[in-house]
Parts: structure tokens; sequence; C-alpha cells
């Protein structure tokens, strides 16, 4: 790994920085075309990254992690090169090997995140860049991977586009992020405690972006033969103070430029009342609920396989009833 993080001697580098460093959005003024602080979030993983035990918060990336990894083993071929955008620790690499990837490239905002990646028996060069900004020349990669990271950046179409920049001609993108449903306990608990106790709420949790305009921002980019399909993985806690803290430990707390920096100690004692009320278990425990979008989509290139065209079809669907009959002709 290349320990100052910039690689600047690798010729598939360009020196293409973010405008404002790690940050789209220069200040709360411009919250209106920027929804996120990018300097705060970066913030918030670098802390995240220094905590004494932060493999202790690492279980929810870990899993859709190896959830990203499935999918790259589906592809039957080798990827000589790959790019990991908006790694952290290295959720993916952890999972993958060299019969799948030859030479893996980790790119994080946060390089304290960087400095505590986990081992894999891929060789790996980590760069500390934004998701946003990604420093590489044109057709580099033969795979990028992301895995809950995009749900932070303030242009995903942008982003959607520097992925498939630089990927080479019928390279892939394998990516996952939260969707819509995510902590909608946690977002409805602290809205109805904050309409009670004071006539009306802010926004706590961050928005995200909805499964439809995932497939349609992917096509926009350039992608082909999309793939978008949604999971849920529903988590256990003792109480809605819990899910707080661990999203803490994850790095996960909002940024959003209109975020409330305050709220109140007896608005959060109500909404933790009202969270164990509304969605509590029997066990006394509370359910938080994350959504995750996994999308795939390819480089177009010639060679690749395309639909046929629309009417150049010789069965009609509705001969399939009559297969039975035929294959038993056969048989005799």
């Amino acid at each position: 790994q290349d320990p100052g993080g910039q690689c600047p001697r690798l010729p598939l580098l360009t020196t293409r920085p973010s405008p404002n460093g790690f940050t789209a959005a220069a200040s709360p003024g411009s919250g209106a075309r920027s929804p996120f602080d990018r300097q705060l979030k970066r913030k918030q993983k670098n802390w995240a990254a220094l905590q004494p035990e932060p493999a202790k918060y690492d279980y929810l990336r870990e899993e859709v992690g190896g959830r990203v990894a499935d999918r790259v083993y589906d592809i039957a071929r080798t990827f000589p090169l790959a790019l990991d955008v908006g790694c952290g620790s290295g959720y993916i690499a952890q999972y993958l090997n060299k019969e799948a990837v030859e030479k893996l490239f980790q790119v994080d905002m946060a390089e304290n995140a960087l400095k505590n990646t986990m081992e894999t028996e891929i060789p790996t060069v980590s760069v500390v860049a934004d998701e946003e900004f990604l420093p590489f020349k044109e057709d580099t990669f033969d795979l990028v991977v992301s895995s809950l990271s995009l749900h932070w950046v303030n242009d995903l179409p942008k982003a959607f586009r520097e992925i498939h920049q630089v990927l080479k001609p019928d390279g892939v993108f394998i990516g996952a992020m939260f969707g819509g449903e995510t902590l909608y306990e946690l977002r409805c608990s602290l809205q109805l405690a904050e309409l009670e106790r004071e006539g009306g709420f802010s926004p706590h949790i961050s928005p995200f972006t909805d499964v439809t305009d995932v497939g349609h921002l992917l096509g926009r980019a350039g992608f082909n033969t999309l793939t978008v399909d949604t999971d849920e993985i529903q988590v256990n806690y003792p109480g809605m103070f819990e899910v707080m803290e661990d999203l803490q430990g994850m790095g996960e707390s909002n940024c959003s430029w209109n975020r409330k920096p305050i709220l109140h100690r007896e608005t959060m004692l109500a909404a933790a009342a009202i969270y164990q009320e509304m969605y509590g278990s029997n066990d006394g425990s509370v359910p938080a609920t994350f959504q995750i979008y996994y999308m795939i989509g390819w480089k177009f290139q010639e060679s690749q396989a395309r639909p046929a065209q629309r009417g150049s079809a010789t069965v009609s669907l509705g001969d399939l009833a009559k297969i039975n009959a035929f294959i038993s002709g056969e048989k005799k």
C-alpha cells in the first residue's frame, strides 16, 4: 500500500482535485445546491476510524461488502485492475481473492479509514480522494465496486459518470447504497417527538435516493445491461439510543446542511419512548431497518451481447403451452 495515499508517480492517476478540497459545498448557504457537508462527513468518518474498537460497528458494512463480493464472483472472469470507491476499511476487499481481482485500488475521503484497512490477499493501493472527483484517467479499470458510500455524495449523477468514465469498455460497476426506507423507524419516532414537544420538526435522517431513480441515473451516465435489486437488513437493538450510538460509530451521523444541531433532552426521551411503543418487540428490543440497493451496470463495447430487435422473434410465447405435447411426441 502507498503510505502517502496520493500515489503521485502512477501514470493512471491524474491531478483533478475537488474545487474545495474534500467538499463540494463551501458553506451552509450552498445547501440548496449541495445537500451534504462533505467536510463534516470526512471528519465523522475519520473520527469513527480512530475509536478504540472501530470493528465493533463494522457488522453492517461487512455484511453488505460480502454481498457485493458475491456479485463479483457471479461474473466468470478475472479482473486485472479494480477500484473500490468509498472503500472505508476494505469491507469488500477482504472477501475477494486473486482469482477474481489481480490488483485493487482503494479510494476513500477519510485517510484514517485507509490507515486501518483489513488484510486481503490482493495487492492494494490506497488513495485519498473524494468519490465525486476520482483522480484517474479514462478507461483505466476493468471493475469498479462501491459499498454504502454513494448515499453521501452531493451529485450522484456526476459520481456515476465519473465511475463510467474510469471504466474500460466492457468493464462493470457493482455497487450498493442505502435506500429510501432506511431507518424509517428512527425517522418517524424523532419527527413525532419533535411535533409533540417543539411544535415542528427538522430532518435528522439524511435523504435517500428512490430505487426507480437509481436505474435512470445509471442509464443517463452511459451504463447498459442494468440490474437493480433491493434488500432489507433488520438489526435489533436494546433501544433507540443504542441505534444512534452505532450510527455514530459507523460514521453515519447526519451531515445535511439543514440538520438541526441540537436535540433537547426531553425530545430525545420522548422519541425513545415512541420508538419502543410503535416498533418494540416482546423481548424489549427495537428494530432498525436498512434498505439496500444493489446495482450492476456495464460500459458499452461492440462485442457485448445485445437484445434482439423488437418484432424479430420467430416463436410466439403462446406456443409455450404446446411444449409438453411436443416433448411427448419426441419421446414416442
